[in-house]
Order: structure tokens, then C-alpha cells, then sequence
């Protein structure tokens, strides 16, 4: 499931440097002026998961293999991006190809960094990387609709019917200057629908994620200028995630031992990229069920409400085709009673069918016939 979240802000707000931590590589060159980024650079990173260490060590298992997520490090939007200032048309493209967005906010002052704006306002970068996705996503629309009208009227095309529809209910909230996302949590779109909505890969449909990157010294606490974005993200039903990415790049650098003394002397608890990828994850709808034996305990990536044999097809496609059941075990049962067996012995290992809902954490084998 190769999916890909943007990393998108202005030139200079940390963007590069936090893909560098993410990916712990230099493949993305970190420069202090705008479009050191030219192409995407996109990096796939493990998904941080502490139950797989649990799992494999009560079965055994040889090797561990985490889920797995793609960021693409996009470089920097400037103002006029829509009208292809900067490097905005192409910066526009890479965006749609990509599941989620991550809004990187510039929230520390460093006068040896520059700003492309000439100061430091987190709320005023977000509201012109707005605005430039809402613009692109305005003219892309009000392109399409009349020729998709006419055949909506002329010939009776029921495809086209439903996305005049749906277009019509994106503009309604993007010419008054909100994302088009709006409407789909108002309830304007359908769950019937959502796919056809997903179809008009519109940049301000897709889910969004607020990252403040601050100081070393706010690492643990974030500060005032985090603090405003977090709330702007609380309004807009977006996440929010405080990360210093200087911190973060120093911290891919050492080894372990040395990883969590430095987090220790920071007060932190873990780096702040795991929470990035865990919140990203989830920002997608997607969750784990694991896989274990003596030859590897496995995380598996499904989305959240998926079903047991679309599960199963996410191992192989034979295993949904021929799915009969699945064996499962929840994790907490699993960890406490020490294994399949004990799981067993204690009546907690159940056979489901087709109809059944996998829950995150899940243990899972699959019993399939091709």
C-alpha cells in the first residue's frame, strides 16, 4: 500500500531538513534559500511500532518488519504558485500525487535563516499555502464543469450528473475561501460518493496535518507561535504535531543508547518523528494487524474498517479470492497469555468469517482455498 504524504511549505521553514531526519539520508539537500528543492524527493520510512519487539519476542521470530509510509519532500510554495510563480506549477502536480499533506509552519526565529516573506508568522505562511491550493483547485474546477454540465443536460450521463454535483459542492466552500475538505465534512458528500470524490483530486480535499517546527528549546513544551497553529489546526479538524526538525536531524545521526540520552537531556520521550509518522498514519485512516511466526513478525497496513479478507489481500490477492476464515487473536491476549497457546487454552483465539471488522492490533492467520 505505497502511500505518500507531501511535506509542503514556504522555501526555508524546515521542510528539507525534517525529510533528511525522516528518511535519516541527505538525499534531500537543506539550503537556506528558496528551491534548493527542485524535484521531489520522496523517502519510504518504517511506522514506529513497539508491539512488534513484544510480539517477536514471545514467538521468536528471526526477523521484525514494520508497515511502512512514503513522504515526499515537496519544495517550496511561494505566493503566486497557482499562477506558476516560483516553481508552482510543477510544485502543484507533485502535491496532487499524494494521499495527505503535511503543512510544515516555521514556528522559531533565527535571524541567520531567512524568510522569503520577510517575517515570521506561522498562521500567515498556512493561510498562503492555503490560498495558492484553493486558487489551482478553483480554476481546475470551473474548467471542467461546463463541458461535464453539457453532458449531464444533453445526454443524459448519469457519471457526469453526479460530479457536476460534486464540483458544485466544492466551490461552494472554495469561493468562500474555505478547502474544499469543507464539504465533505459538512456531509454535502455521500459515503456512496467518496470515491467519486476522490476522483476530482482536488489539493484541499486531502487530509491535512499541522507540523510546528520550533527551537531546540521547545522541543518538549512547543511555544506561543506553536501554540497559535495548534489551535488554528484544533478549528480547521486538522492534527497538530510540535517537532524541532534540527533536533530530529541530529537525533538520526546516533545510535540508540545515544538516542535516548539525548532525549533524556531534552525531557523528551521519544523523537518527535515518531509521532509525525504515527499521526500521518492515522491522519490516512490506516491501521495495523500483525502476522507472527519464528521467521518474522510482520505489521500488515489496512485501512481502518477494512474486512477480513481485505486484510488477507493486502498479504496476496489469492488469500482474499480464497478466503474461508481468519484465526485471531488480539494483541493484549496474545502478550498476556504468552502466545497462540495460551491464547487457545484460555478461549480467547477466534475464527471469523467474511463479514468480520479487523481491529488495530489484531494478530491474524488466514485459512484460504485457491
Amino acid at each position: 500500500m505505497a502511500l505518500k504524504v507531501a511535506i509542503v511549505g514556504l522555501p526555508n521553514v524546515g521542510k528539507s531538513t525534517l525529510f533528511n531526519a525522516l528518511t535519516q539520508t541527505a538525499s534531500a539537500q537543506a539550503a537556506n534559500y528558496p528551491f534548493c528543492t527542485i524535484e521531489p524527493n520522496t523517502g519510504e520510512v518504517a511506522v514506529p511500532e513497539p508491539r512488534l519487539e513484544v510480539l517477536a519476542k514471545i514467538v521468536g521470530s528471526k526477523e521484525i518488519i514494520p508497515a511502512r509510509i512514503n513522504f515526499v519532500d515537496i519544495a517550496g510554495l511561494v505566493r503566486g504558485a497557482s499562477k506558476g510563480e516560483g516553481l508552482g506549477n510543477q510544485f502543484l502536480a507533485n502535491i496532487r500525487d499524494c494521499d495527505a499533506i503535511a503543512f510544515v509552519a516555521r514556528c522559531f526565529v533565527d535571524t541567520d535563516i531567512t524568510h522569503v516573506e520577510g517575517r515570521i508568522d506561522p498562521l500567515a505562511d498556512l493561510e498562503i499555502i492555503e490560498t495558492e491550493l484553493m486558487i489551482a483547485d478553483l480554476e481546475s474546477l470551473e474548467k471542467r464543469l461546463p463541458q461535464l454540465e453539457k453532458r449531464a443536460k444533453s445526454g443524459g450521463d448519469k457519471d457526469a450528473a453526479l460530479t457536476v454535483s460534486l464540483i458544485n459542492a466544492a466551490l461552494a466552500e472554495l469561493r468562500d475561501g474555505r478547502p474544499a475538505r469543507v464539504a465533505y465534512e459538512k456531509g454535502k458528500i455521500s459515503k456512496e460518493d467518496t470515491k467519486a470524490w476522490e476522483m476530482l483530486q482536488l489539493l484541499t480535499s486531502k487530509p491535512a496535518l499541522y507540523v510546528c517546527n520550533v527551537d531546540e528549546a521547545s522541543a518538549s513544551t512547543g511555544n506561543d507561535l506553536s501554540e497559535i497553529v495548534s489551535k488554528r489546526a484544533a478549528a480547521d479538524h486538522a492534527k497538530s504535531v510540535v517537532i524541532s526538525a534540527q533536533i530530529e536531524s541530529e537525533i538520526a545521526l546516533l545510535d540508540a543508547d545515544e538516542r535516548q540520552e539525548f532525549l533524556e537531556t531534552l525531557g523528551l520521550e521519544e523523537p518527535g518523528l515518531n509521532r509525525l509518522i504515527r499521526e500521518a498514519y492515522a491522519l490516512l485512516g490506516l491501521q495495523s494487524y500483525f502476522t507472527v511466526g519464528p521467521k518474522e513478525a510482520r505489521a500488515w497496513t489496512i485501512h481502518v474498517g477494512d474486512t477480513a479478507p481485505q486484510a488477507a489481500g493486502v498479504i496476496h490477492t489469492d488469500f482474499e479470492k480464497g478466503f474461508i476464515r481468519a484465526e485471531t487473536i488480539a494483541y493484549e491476549d496474545f502478550v498476556k497469555f504468552n502466545g497462540e497457546a495460551g491464547a487457545k487454552e484460555n478461549g480467547k483465539f477466534r475464527q471469523e468469517g467474511k463479514e468480520y471488522i479487523v481491529k488495530d492490533g489484531d494478530v491474524m492467520n488466514f485459512r484460504f482455498n485457491v
